[in-house]
């Protein structure tokens, strides 16, 4: 599982520096936004054919671990 991870990739860049997948110009947000947008994942490969399975995969692993930082309050 950890290896899906590894679609998630951050370039300065490319996007602002934003999580984007593979190396694409499609960043994390834009598909957690169509997720959020009651959008199914089969929906979403349909609107962006250049997506995989194992990338909406690692849109929402990804979103999960970040959803885990812990934060400080001062």
């Amino acid at each position: 599982m950890s290896n899906l991870l590894e679609r998630i990739t951050v370039n300065p860049k490319q996007c602002g520096g934003r999580p984007c997948i593979r190396g694409m110009r499609i960043r994390v947000s834009d598909v957690l936004d169509l997720f959020a947008s009651e959008l199914s994942a089969a929906q979403i490969l349909e609107e962006m054919p250049d997506l995989e399975v194992d990338d909406l995969k690692a849109v929402l692993q990804c979103a999960a671990r970040n959803a885990q930082h812990p934060i400080l309050v001062a």
